[in-house]
């Protein structure tokens, strides 16, 4: 399976020194397309993580009390863009104070989840939730309910849902921000 805009195949081995991150934030369709259009993001994909089962498909995830939330695997060089950049536009692209769910998306699929590959990259989003919390509460928002832990396993989902906002413009998006902005 081959990304819709860049051509580089989903399964592609991760380059030399590129890392990857797990970032949930509703449906991730409109989650996708902030991540593909930030310049020096190597690759994107949608997918599954944080559940219980193996493989699952968007209707168990969607109808099925499988833990799974969507989510958008990103692929960087880090020499061109930073964690930090990465995490900026993750909290600044939904509200991550609304538990399970996103505008009228509701459900555990849409909650705010970071899923990092190490302990040094837990700490940076620690961080940057930390200021995000301030910039929040100086806006009168609530608690931030992301969840932030090391992601065990990654899904892949179906062809028909990876970069869907580019095959189909003017299909839906649900996510929004607070208008909140975060000093990285």
């Amino acid at each position: 399976m081959k990304h819709h805009i860049s051509q580089i195949d989903l399964n592609e081995i991760l380059p030399e020194g590129y890392k990857s991150i797990i970032l949930g934030a509703g449906c991730f369709w409109g989650v996708e397309r902030k991540f593909w259009e930030l310049p020096n993001v190597w690759l994107t994909s949608v997918g599954y993580a944080g559940g219980e089962i193996q493989n699952p498909t968007y209707e168990q995830v969607c109808y099925e009390e499988t833990g799974h939330v969507e989510v958008v695997k990103v692929i960087f060089n880090p020499a061109l863009i930073s964690l930090n950049d990465i995490l900026k536009k993750f909290w600044e692209c939904h509200d991550p104070t609304q538990g399970n769910r996103q505008g009228n998306d509701r459900g555990t699929q849409y909650r705010s989840v970071v899923f990092c590959n190490n302990e040094e990259d837990i700490f940076i989003a620690r961080k940057t939730q930390e200021r995000y919390q301030a910039s929040l509460k100086a806006s009168n928002f609530g608690e931030i309910t992301t969840e932030i832990k090391i992601f065990n396993k990654y899904f892949l989902a179906e062809e028909y849902h990876q970069q869907y906002l580019a095959k189909n413009p003017n299909g839906y998006c649900g996510i929004g921000g607070t208008g909140c902005s975060l000093e990285v």
